[in-house]
């Protein structure tokens, strides 16, 4: 912004901001503002978003969160003290996402200490939804009131949980060839805890033809195919790459503030752009990649031009705008 001081007044601005007064101004702004913001523009502007090649996914929701660190011991973060016995601060962003989307539906903040259960809660889903999640989201009254709610949940057993086998099904010759080793239905839940709730569920064993690992997977639905709920939880890989795409093109790992408010309306701007780009994506007449896209925007962010005439064909529109600037900016003929 400082290099194109010059420029910033069609954004309403007279003089170029400092960072402590950034600093400052955020401390004291409510980031909920921007909560709101980004809440409206998803709104808006969702029927754009979904994937025409991810049509059969769209009851598919994937929940996860991810850890950003902080320099200074702004929120509390999980893990060791460092040698000089202080710990660094971190923000946990627990974020809900339709997979043919490929952006956030529902975002939640809260200190990188905290556990990941309470972020259930919050969410509500319509009947005949799909939800896959990490054995992270250990919270049985959930589990059971999504099974309530008429929600498929699936995710992965957690060690040491207890169970009891009420009925092995069979597997086919050929799911055994696909990986799947057991198939059981079971309920989860320990007489000494009274106050949880005993799930019934359905525990699937899984080995992996091509690596070898080994996974369990618990869920409630007993109609689809072992198979198919295998593949439904291999793509929760897709949020894993939505965090990647926000670390990567975003400068989350240096903040123009150190209050939690200023950080969390950072983090918050991120995501604004990141739906934003997204939304350009969606309406650009030519294809392009996210990382392209989003580094011809950073770099035009203050050229006078327009965004998708230039994304048509950049070579054209500059062309053509330079042709402009000379016609009307020279003194002498040339």
């Amino acid at each position: 912004m400082l290099a194109w001081e010059h420029r910033i007044n069609h954004l309403g601005m007279s003089c170029f901001p400092r960072r402590s007064t950034l600093s400052d101004a955020n401390s004291r702004r409510s980031e909920k503002v921007f909560g709101e913001i980004y809440e409206y523009l998803y709104n808006r502007y969702k029927h754009l978003l979904p994937d025409s090649r991810k049509k059969k996914t769209s009851k598919l929701f994937i929940a996860d969160s991810t850890t950003i660190s902080l320099f200074q011991e702004v929120m509390r973060n999980a893990g060791r003290k460092s040698v000089n016995g202080k710990r660094k601060g971190g923000v946990k962003v627990h974020t809900l996402m339709q997979s043919d989307e490929d952006v956030p539906c529902m975002i939640r903040f809260t200190p990188a200490a905290s556990a990941d259960t309470p972020f259930l809660r919050d969410i509500k889903l319509p009947e005949g939804s799909i939800m896959v999640f990490d054995k992270g989201y250990n919270d049985y009254k959930q589990l059971q009131r999504f099974s309530d709610e008429k929600v498929t949940w699936i995710t992965r057993k957690r060690k040491g949980a207890v169970y009891r086998i009420f009925e092995n099904r069979p597997v086919t010759e050929k799911q055994l060839e696909e990986g799947i080793q057991k198939d059981r239905i079971i309920v989860l839940g320990h007489q000494h805890h009274n106050e949880h709730p005993f799930v019934k569920a359905r525990l699937i064993d899984f080995k992996d033809p091509e690596s070898g690992k080994k996974f369990q997977f618990l869920t409630n639905n007993t109609r689809l195919a072992a198979t198919t709920i295998a593949s439904l939880y291999k793509k929760r890989w897709q949020i894993e790459i939505l965090f990647k795409r926000i670390k990567q093109n975003y400068p989350l790992k240096y903040f123009l503030g150190d209050s939690e408010n200023a950080i969390k309306i950072q983090i918050w701007c991120a995501l604004i752009a990141d739906l934003l780009i997204k939304i350009i994506k969606a309406l650009a007449a030519k294809k392009w990649s996210f990382s392209n896209l989003a580094s011809l925007i950073r770099i035009h962010l203050m050229t006078y031009i327009n965004l998708f005439v230039f994304l048509k064909n950049p070579e054209k529109a500059l062309r053509k705008r330079n042709d402009n600037k000379l016609s009307q900016g020279l003194l002498f003929d040339t």
